[in-house]
C-alpha cells in the first residue's frame, strides 16, 4: 500500500489563494484601465484669476490699502484686461481679488513678478488660495468697470461644486441664471466661470447697486428654481459671499 501524506490547512489556503489571483487575471482584470483620465487641455483666450485669503481682522485696513496699490499697478501690465480687489463685508478679515488676463502667457507672467503675497505674509491668517478658471458666460463691461457702481454696490463670489455627472446640467442651468439675473433690476454684473482642471467646479461674479437689489435677487423666482435643482448635484455646501470693491 503506498504510503500517504496529510495535506494540512496552510496548503488548500495557498491553492485558494493562486485560484484567486489566476481569475483576477482574466477577462473581469483586463477591463480595468491602465491608467486615469488625463485631465482636459488647459482652455484658450481670456484667463480669470479668482484669489481669496484672510488676514487678521486688526490687519484689513492695511491690508486694503496694499491692494489699493497692487490694483493701480496690475491695470498697467501688459495684457489686463480687468481687476477688482474685494472686502468681505460680514467678515473684514476677508478677501478677495479678480484679474482677467488676455491669455494664459500674460497671466503667469504676472503672477511671477508680484510682490504682493511677500507684502501680506506677515498679516496672513490663511495664505492665498489661487483658483485660475475660463469664461461661460461673460458680459461686458470688463470687471471691475460696472457702470454706476457706487459705493452702496454689493458683490457676490459663488463658488458651485458639483458631482462630475451633474456637470453639463449645472452649466447649461447657470447660464440660464446668468441670462435671466442680468434682467434683474439694480444688476450691474452676473458672470459664470469654470475652474482649469477641475470642470466640476464653477464660479459666479455678480454686481449689485445696492444689498436691496441683491436680496431681491436672491428671492426671485428663478434664482429659487435653480438653487432647488442644484441641490441634488451638489458635492459641497452653497459657497455664497458678499462683499464691497476697494477704490
Amino acid at each position: 500500500m503506498a504510503r500517504g501524506y496529510w495535506l494540512g490547512p496552510g496548503f488548500w489556503h495557498g491553492v485558494a489563494v493562486a485560484v484567486m489571483l489566476a481569475a483576477g487575471s482574466g477577462p473581469a482584470g483586463a477591463q480595468a484601465p491602465a491608467s486615469g483620465t488625463p485631465p482636459p487641455p488647459p482652455p484658450t483666450g481670456p484667463v480669470y484669476r479668482l484669489t481669496y485669503f484672510d488676514v487678521a481682522p486688526a490687519a484689513s485696513v492695511k491690508t486694503a490699502g496694499l491692494l489699493r496699490q497692487f490694483a493701480a499697478a496690475t491695470r498697467k501690465q501688459e495684457g489686463s484686461t480687468g481687476f477688482l480687489a474685494l472686502n468681505e463685508i460680514a467678515r473684514p478679515g476677508r478677501f478677495a481679488v479678480v484679474e482677467v488676463w488676455r491669455d494664459r502667457a500674460a497671466a503667469e507672467a504676472h503672477a511671477a513678478n508680484s510682490a504682493l503675497r511677500d507684502q501680506l505674509q506677515p498679516l496672513f491668517a490663511s495664505p492665498f488660495d489661487i483658483r485660475s478658471n475660463a469664461g461661460l458666460a461673460v458680459a461686458p463691461p470688463p470687471v471691475g468697470g460696472e457702470a454706476g457702481a457706487g459705493s452702496a454696490a454689493v458683490y457676490v463670489l459663488t463658488h458651485v461644486d458639483v458631482f462630475p455627472a451633474g456637470k453639463d446640467q449645472t452649466v447649461e442651468m447657470l447660464k440660464t441664471l446668468a441670462a435671466d439675473s442680468r434682467k434683474d433690476p439694480g444688476n450691474l454684473r452676473f458672470d459664470i466661470l469654470q475652474q482649469d482642471g477641475r470642470l466640476n467646479y464653477l464660479s459666479i461674479i455678480e454686481a449689485w447697486s445696492s444689498a436691496a437689489t441683491q436680496a431681491a435677487h436672491t428671492m426671485a423666482e428663478h434664482t429659487r428654481a435653480y438653487r432647488a435643482k442644484l441641490l441634488t448635484m451638489q458635492g459641497a455646501l452653497y459657497d455664497e459671499r458678499l462683499y464691497k470693491a476697494i477704490r
